[in-house]
């Protein structure tokens, strides 16, 4: 329940295996066997994901590819096809929006629908929503149901664990109104979201072990051991979260970002990659419409640290053309020949309404190059909405 007394009904997605799923669709000669996207052994790779029977021989995403194989010599390994990532996820976060703009992607595979506004039965639109993606898409997932969104994730964890599928498990658990506490008191600690190995040691030391037993524990107590997040722990185990599913007109910025299965050094898949960064942001921009003043691109490293930069335009931008041409610039005067990246972002913040700095008073050839700019894009949108996204992209100069 809110603090105004109404139930809210909150979706939680997450696509089963993703890499995984999207490399069958690739190779159909896959299905069924063991294998995991990832690292070469001898490079220190890790499995970025791996299939389900390969998860019958011990095998979880984050394990060093070395280890895997150990576990099962005959594991085929695939290095991943990033890009094709990037555009099945956006078919996926497509299909969501066809059912609410209340959308918050969380990553690449995941993400929080509000569907209180919608006067249908939350467990039919999970049924109806897991349906359209699986028919139009192709692709399996799993759905948590609950009036928040703690409580939504855990359940789409509890889904996924309960199914006896040998392949995906397309779960779909609901969490009634009212039995958020009861649904969770059974389950270990470690069951809430941001409680590491750390954290449930000590607290197992204390003899907490089930959400019960933390639910029994006073706020004071919790704060006075963990701090803040003692608060954090004292209303998670009673099923208690208020926070909202963040659309991009709640937030200061719009950003799509990927971390690849296999550190990349490769300029042309690295540029690639950014051209449908910029596209995705592109898209999610004028479907809010909206434009933003400042384009940035984050970058990780094969050590994992990791920076920002950003160029603050004349103008609010919206299409990617333009995202794009400035995400490579920066691009260009970050990377060296030959670093290797881990991840690679691109967004767009200072978000207001499109074009709404132009005046009289500007410079008149920018103010037509913008114009005409809006006018192709729409040109654009059209064939894009027609024949889907990949239909046509921007362009691009380039010199030999």
């Amino acid at each position: 329940m809110t603090s105004s007394g109404y139930s809210r009904k909150i979706l939680h997605i997450d696509l089963d295996a993703f890499f995984c799923a999207v490399e069958e669709q690739l190779d159909p000669g896959l299905q069924g066997k063991a294998f995991a996207v990832g690292g070469k052994p001898q490079e220190r790779g890790v499995v970025a994901s791996c299939s389900y029977p390969a998860r019958k021989f011990g095998i979880r995403s984050a394990m060093p590819m070395a280890r895997a194989v150990r576990l099962y010599p005959a594991l085929v390994i695939i290095s991943g096809h990033h890009r094709e990532y990037i555009k099945a996820s956006k078919r996926v976060m497509e299909r969501l929006l066809d059912l609410t703009t209340r959308v918050e992607q969380i990553s690449i595979d995941e993400a929080y629908l509000d569907l209180t506004d919608i006067n249908e039965s939350a467990e039919v639109l999970a049924e109806r929503l897991q349906s359209t993606i699986r028919r139009e898409i192709g692709l399996p997932c799993s759905l948590g149901i609950a009036t928040n969104k703690l409580v939504a994730k855990v359940a789409t964890d509890i889904g996924k664990a309960a199914a006896h599928s040998e392949g995906p498990p397309n779960a779909i658990q609901f969490v009634p109104p009212g039995k958020e506490a009861e649904f969770l008191a059974p389950l270990p600690v470690d069951s809430l979201p941001g409680v590491g190995p750390k954290t449930a040691a000590i607290l197992e030391d204390a003899e907490i072990y089930t959400m019960s037993d933390l639910a029994k524990q006073s706020e004071e107590s919790l704060v006075s051991q963990f701090g803040k997040f003692g608060r954090y722990l004292y209303r998670g185990s009673r099923g208690i979260d208020d926070s909202p599913v963040v659309t991009s007109h709640e937030t200061k910025s719009i950003s799509r970002e990927i971390t690849f299965p296999k550190d990349l050094n490769d300029f042309e898949s690295l540029r690639d990659t950014l051209q449908e960064l910029s596209e995705s942001v592109a898209i999610r921009l004028q479907r809010e419409h909206l434009g933003g003043t400042t384009v940035k691109i984050k970058l990780r490293w094969a050590d994992f640290s990791t920076l920002t930069r950003q160029i603050t335009l004349g103008h609010p931008c919206n299409h990617a053309g333009e995202i794009y041409e400035v995400a490579l610039r920066l691009f260009q005067h970050t990377w060296s020949p030959g670093n290797a990246v881990r991840l690679l972002g691109v967004g767009v913040a200072g978000l207001v309404p499109p074009y709404r700095q132009l005046s009289l008073w500007g410079d008149q050839q920018e103010i037509k190059r913008i114009e005409r700019e809006k006018r192709l894009q729409t040109a654009l949108d059209l064939l894009h909405q027609r024949f889907g996204d990949q239909i046509l992209h921007w362009g691009e100069s380039r010199t030999e």
